[in-house]
């Protein structure tokens, strides 16, 4: 199992260029169930979660062609199962993507229950209310969740909590359905708007996505079409923590600042100096030492669960102290038991993390546990004195095209230690299928 070692080297300097995002590309990928026509997608990142989703296309019998670097080409004429397998679903929540396109598309289903980051409870119930709403007959049968139909029709249904993936799948299964359908409540994520986009680019009627009430007026059949994903705001985000902690100036190039309000705001008031164009944003620190900032996690337009960890580990190192409050998952601060492990100071109250920082972490052997802690302890490994070893950076490659190549660009001191199983990519120029 490959690790990194990261040894502290003063500020990161330098220009990146931002993947497409993994939480867009997903969804998309999954949509392409729903047309037997080419779907053409470029921008889309290399990364173990778009290796194990497009391994689960083809197990569903979906051809899939890599058609230049970062650009894949789906097509489903000859699909010939609805089963989604444990072996592929359980390492990606993700998978339950294709639930609803496969649904709608070919009136069955069989979706193991998923697994995926280990961040607390994210019951797929929402999913199945909704579905169940549409006119599907869903029963859950060792383990996995069997649904058939003879056709969805449109409903309005009310999300009893903000669901990015359930709004996502809901929203796909509806494009095929007869009718009307109307999300209330829905998710408002930039991810949401750029599925809805590559939907209407396949010939779905989509409104209002990016708002709380999304409708869906039902067509018989969607066409293939192209679309290209939009760049990953998390990472974006996650790349400008890492300047902050170090009191760095990184330039990052391809991305869209106008998805990373919050979070801009948020670096500001740690004291970081931030330019921006519609695809790049600059942040310099002037090598001065952040300021502590408090935050507390809800849906977008609000501030990221995603980037929680990384504002942790900024604030280990920071000057005074804050209170991180996560709302979202309930178990997504384990993390902070490893910053302590680099002398952080993290008293933990519930779902609030207070961070008194200090003036220098120290590095240690630490293990990551989800995917943006991950994030957070390579940003808290940069900023710290000495070497941190970080164990089961799996998790990183599910989400961060490259980030020790990024990152040594920039200047850091870092490289990935070869485990027994190397990390899981698409490979370019080469059918996959």
């Amino acid at each position: 199992m490959d690790k990194l070692s990261i040894r502290g080297n003063g500020p990161l300097n330098g220009e990146v260029r931002i993947s497409g995002a993994k939480n867009a590309a997903l969804p998309v990928l999954a949509a392409t169930l729903l047309t037997a026509g080419a779907v053409r997608i470029g921008n889309i990142p290399r990364l173990r979660d778009i290796t194990t989703m497009v391994e689960l296309l083809q197990t569903l019998g979906t051809q899939v062609e890599v058609a230049g670097r970062g650009e894949l080409v789906t097509g489903t004429r000859h699909s010939h199962s609805v089963r989604a397998p444990y072996q592929l679903v359980k390492t990606m929540r993700a998978s339950i993507l294709v639930l609803g396109p496969l649904l709608a598309r070919f009136g069955a289903a069989e979706v193991s229950l998923p697994g995926g980051c280990a961040i607390g409870s994210r019951p797929v119930n929402l999913h199945i209310q909704g579905l169940k709403a549409m006119g599907a007959a869903i029963t859950i049968e060792d383990g996995y969740i069997k649904a058939h139909t003879t056709g969805l029709r449109g409903a309005r249904i009310v999300f009893d909590l903000v669901s990015v993936t359930g709004t996502e799948n809901l929203m796909m299964a509806a494009t095929l359905a007869s009718g009307t359908t109307v999300l209330e409540n829905a998710a408002r994520e930039p991810e949401i708007v750029d599925l809805a986009n590559c939907l209407n680019a396949m010939g779905a009627r989509i409104r209002n996505a990016g708002q709380a009430t999304i409708v869906i007026e039902g067509v018989h059949e969607l066409h293939g079409a192209q679309h290209r994903i939009i760049p990953d705001r998390i990472e974006t985000g996650t790349f400008l923590v890492a300047a902050a902690a170090t009191g760095g100036r990184v330039r990052l190039l391809d991305t869209a600042p106008a998805l990373l309000d919050v979070v801009v705001d948020k670096l500001r008031e740690a004291g970081a100096t931030i330019r921006s164009g519609a695809d790049w944003i600059e942040i310099d620190m002037q090598g001065r030492r952040a300021r502590a900032v408090s935050v507390v996690t809800a849906p977008y337009p609000a501030f990221p669960t995603d980037m929680q960890a990384q504002f942790v580990a900024l604030n280990a190192g920071a000057e005074g102290f804050a209170t991180v409050k996560e709302t979202i998952f309930e178990n997504r601060f384990m993390h902070a038991q490893e910053l302590q492990r680099m002398g952080a100071d993290i008293e933990l109250q519930g779902n609030t993390a207070i961070v008194r920082g200090i003036a220098k972490l120290r590095g240690a052997p630490v293990m990551a546990t989800d995917l943006r802690a991950s994030a957070g302890l390579v940003i808290a490994a940069l900023a710290a004195d000495g070497e941190t070893l970080i164990d089961r950076i799996y998790h990183l490659d599910r989400g961060y095209e490259s980030i020790e190549t990024k990152l040594a660009r920039l200047g850091a001191d870092i490289r990935r230690v070869p485990g027994r199983t190397p990390s899981a990519q698409v490979h370019p120029a080469r059918k996959i299928g």
